[in-house]
Formats: C-alpha cells, structure tokens, sequence
C-alpha cells in the first residue's frame, strides 16, 4: 500500500523515473505545450514546479542547479533566462494540467501539460 507515499512510481525504476521526468520537462521547455498520460502529467507538474523555483532566482547557481537535473544547455538557459522570469511573482502553480481524451489503444487518459 501507498498510503501518503511522496510520489507515483509510474511502474518504472527510480533511475528510468528520473530521466523520464527529465525528458518531459525538457520537451515542456522546448515546446511550451505536451501531451502525455495523466499520471505522467501530474507528477511532472510537480516536478517543473520544483524546477521554475529553483530557476526564478537567475543567478549562476540556479543554473548549475537546473542543469544538474535536465543535462540539457540549451533547455536549462531557456528555462533560467526566458521562462523562470515570467513567474517571479507567483508563488508556485506554475503549469497547468488539462485532461483530454482517452487513447486509443489502452484506454489511458490523456492530458496536456502547458505553462500558465
């Protein structure tokens, strides 16, 4: 049981959790708009929140600190420079989560990821 366990394990190892979060934000970044699973989408909610906190200072050390999670340049200075500075007074909230539709092939639940 999982009774106010801090996470959704996604059926997946903490190491390929890791890079899966990783990926998402970066595509996030990149693209400003995902589509992905529901559970997906929540827990990279979370985890881009995190991320836009840490980034919103804009010093040298928020991007050491972003760019240890996401080993992405490009990603980490747009994240730092452009996004991070849209949201400097909001405290958190920073992404939305809209369901869709459900797929297909699985009847999963599908959800756009977007930033406010």
């Amino acid at each position: 049981m999982r009774h106010k366990h801090g996470y959704r394990r996604l059926s997946r190892t903490s190491s390929h959790r890791k890079a899966l979060l990783a990926n998402l934000a970066i595509a996030l970044i990149e693209r400003e708009k995902i589509e992905t699973t529901l559970p997906k989408a929540k827990e990279l909610k979370r985890y881009m929140d995190k991320l836009v906190t840490k980034a919103s200072s804009g010093d040298l050390n928020s991007h050491r600190a972003v760019f240890a999670l996401l080993q992405d340049k490009t990603t980490t200075n747009k994240l730092v420079t452009e996004i991070a500075p849209k949201y400097t007074e909001r405290n958190g909230g920073y992404t939305s989560v809209i369901k869709t539709r459900i797929r297909r092939g699985d009847a999963t639940q599908m959800a756009y990821v977007s930033f406010v």
